[in-house]
């Protein structure tokens, strides 16, 4: 055993608001129906948060809460937290930090990591950093977003894929063989042009203008950016295994994130790896941006075993994409 530490995931917890949107009724929303929809995407149905003044920390803050309950972690031996997030409940003070202050994280810093459907990766690597550094010994990583906050119903092609969902990982030091062993993650600003939200940032804050050219919603040329996720999700994905030495048969589980059944399907034969070892949940919650790779392992946690080879890979706007390769650290419940 080699006393060089590494950051292992020790719990999971999840959320996934009550309201259910199925695709009968956006059938009665937008011009689709079922079938257009089940054929292009996988997605059945996904999950929305109702209410006023219901954000993102409230989705986060559940998943946090069942975290804590299932590790048994006291809230004020949290070093720091990372929400990986698109739709923060406010440019700033950062969601982590709402998150924190519901916990009662009275020791913890946090902030938040955007990095759209890649951000997940993104947080987990970030926070691997500080635990194997030896500086700090309990993070959270949370990925949450409440996608229903800039999705324009009346765009029948953004509308039928995304939801809402939070999900949260524990990672902690460990000198056994397991954890975070080697991530890939990569960017390419030329992509924005086709994924992007118009309005709303610094370049073009909001205006009455703005909001009545409906500019505030997600805007995204689906064909373009279906092809470069294919290519750029399943050369990440080879790339990682090839860099450790890993075939096929080396892999209990993909966990690709949860954009398009057909993006999935291409990743997964493009690694060799089959149906029954590749997890899958979007047709229950569709596209929920940073959570869905943790909402997997929180799906598939009962059926993942300690020293388990897991390839984690995304793909999201910017463009931003990444795998990971992950030794699973426990035996599920």
């Amino acid at each position: 055993m080699s006393n060089k530490l590494r950051a292992v995931i020790t719990g999971v917890g999840g959320y996934v608001p009550d309201y259910v949107l199925t695709n009968k009724e956006l059938e009665t929303i937008v011009d689709t129906n079922d079938e257009w929809i089940t054929s292009r995407t996988g997605i059945k149905e996904r999950r929305i948060l109702k209410g006023k003044d219901q954000g993102t920390s409230v989705l986060a803050n559940h998943a946090v809460d069942q975290l804590l309950e299932k590790t048994g972690v006291n809230p004020e031996e949290i070093d720091l937290i990372i929400c990986a997030t698109t739709t923060p409940d406010m440019i700033f003070p950062a969601t982590a930090n709402l998150v924190g202050e519901h916990i009662g994280a009275k020791n913890a810093f946090g902030y938040d990591l955007q990095a759209a459907c890649s951000g997940f990766l993104y947080a987990l690597t970030t926070a691997s950093q500080f635990i194997c550094s030896g500086t700090y010994k309990k993070v959270i990583v949370v990925g949450a977003d409440k996608m229903s906050s800039i999705i324009d119903y009346q765009d029948r092609t953004t509308c039928i894929i995304f939801g809402d969902g939070a999900a949260a990982v524990m990672l902690e030091p460990t000198e056994e063989p397991l954890g975070l062993v080697d991530s890939i993650l990569r960017s390419d600003g030329s992509g924005a042009p086709f994924l992007h939200l118009k309005a709303g940032g610094s370049r073009r804050p909001a205006t009455i203008e703005s909001v009545t050219a409906r500019e505030h919603f997600v805007y995204q040329e689906g064909a373009t950016v279906f092809k470069y996720a294919v290519k750029h999700m399943s050369d990440v994905a080879a790339q990682i295994m090839q860099r450790n030495d890993l075939t096929a048969n080396d892999i209990q589980w993909l966990v690709p994130h949860q954009a398009n059944k057909r993006i999935i399907d291409a990743t997964a034969s493009r690694m060799g790896i089959g149906e029954d070892r590749t997890m899958f949940n979007i047709h229950r919650y569709g596209n929920t941006t940073s959570a869905t790779i943790p909402l997997c392992l929180w799906d598939y946690e009962s059926q993942l075993k300690k020293g388990d080879n897991l390839i984690l890979a995304a793909f999201g706007g910017g463009f931003t994409w990444g795998a990971s390769y992950l030794k699973w650290g426990y035996d599920g419940q």
